[in-house]
């Protein structure tokens, strides 16, 4: 898999918008006034699932170079980047991959940045996505650690269905015990997200509305998105969320929400008798670039400003060549004051989205979602 990366480790390669070093101050936004709030840790690009929709079997099989470990953010570099990234206004940070159960004691670093406060003084908020396989032997542990909520992926409760979308012979069953773990050890409100490919899945779509509701579980149907180059995407497959929201309002009537926050990704639909929600994540039909405040480091330490971006700023190479606390933050501070990233809305408007339009895009897998 190509992966462009923009070298940084000469600071004077970054585009000069800070000016001399940078000392953050949580005020840091970049070229269309959008201010870094999310950060988006990718902790592995392994996962023991391979979904068609990001990481299908053809591609990723047992020949597929993942990266070798010594390639990897170690734990304490991820800490220092990450406290310098929190310094600079982020306020979250969610772990992702791959699949990032699978990284060996991912406690230690849970509980490093649980201890993090943001620059207003609150409690850094510390989340992780996970596939559930292993949730339910790790829920307590995490718990433990500082993880505060947790976000699941579930695609399917029938049973046949869900294993050939998974493609590694894993039961919903099996995410189902992760999810009541999770419950039962305190990480809620908890979510779970569904990714919705029309004539795939999209029968599953009031089966697992019917099996939430009531529960105090966020379930969340997410568009089909073209990220990366592996999934064989095509816009025939995408069901749009406003038919979601239809389906499930024929049967179980629903009143719009207001959002959490201004940035929030979802469109909140309550139910109207006052038993549960869900949540809509429009981003091929109703892009949010417009509100979008996420980072994303990836496994290797390359920085992305966008999930659709082909390439990437290499962060890994400051940290070990003895760059200092104030030089990685001055390079942080102008590479997103430089940032300009809006796929989703200049391709729902038919506009070409830039120079690296055509480049490949990083996958899913590697940056997490």
């Amino acid at each position: 898999m190509s992966r462009r990366i923009i070298p940084v480790a000469d600071i004077s390669a970054v585009p000069d918008i800070a000016g001399a070093a940078f000392a953050p101050r949580g005020t840091l936004t970049d070229a269309r006034s959008r201010p870094m709030r999310d950060l988006r840790i990718s902790i592995t690009d392994r996962c023991n699932f391979r979904c068609v929709y990001c990481m299908p079997r053809a591609v990723f099989d047992k020949d597929y170079p993942f990266l070798p470990h010594s390639a990897l953010l170690t734990f304490e570099e991820i800490e220092r980047l990450a406290r310098i990234f929190v310094a600079h206004g982020v306020e979250k940070v969610r772990l992702t991959g791959g699949e990032p159960l699978l990284r060996k004691n991912i406690e230690w670093l849970i509980e490093r940045l649980a201890r993090m406060s943001t620059a207003s003084g609150r409690p850094l908020d510390v989340t992780l996505t996970t596939n559930g396989s292993l949730l339910a032997r790790k829920a307590r542990s995490l718990r433990d650690a500082g993880l505060t909520r947790v976000t699941v992926s579930l695609d399917a409760l029938d049973d046949a269905l869900f294993k050939r979308m998974n493609d590694a012979d894993f039961a919903p069953s099996a995410v189902l015990d992760g999810i009541a773990a999770a419950e039962a050890s305190g990480l809620a409100p908890l979510k779970v997200n569904m990714v919705v490919k029309r004539g795939t899945n999209d029968g599953e779509i009031l089966p697992m509305a019917r099996h939430f509701k009531g529960s105090g579980v966020v379930l969340r149907f997410i568009e089909y998105m073209d990220v990366g180059t592996s999934n064989g995407w095509n816009m025939t497959e995408v069901l749009p969320s406003a038919e979601v929201v239809a389906r499930i309002g024929e049967v179980f009537p629903l009143v719009p929400l207001e959002p959490n926050s201004a940035a929030e990704t979802a469109q909140r639909w309550g139910y109207a008798d006052g038993t549960g929600e869900i949540g809509v994540i429009s981003s091929v039909t109703r892009a949010f670039c417009g509100s979008c405040t996420r980072a994303r480091l990836s496994t290797e330490g390359k920085l992305y400003l966008c999930l659709f971006a082909s390439s990437g700023h290499d962060l890994r190479a400051l940290v070990r060549n003895g760059s200092s606390d104030a030089d990685i933050a001055t390079a942080i501070a102008r590479i997103w004051q430089a940032r300009e990233d809006r796929y989703s809305q200049l391709r729902g408007s038919g506009v070409p989205a830039g120079r690296d339009n055509d480049a490949p895009r990083v996958e899913m897998s590697y940056i997490g979602g």
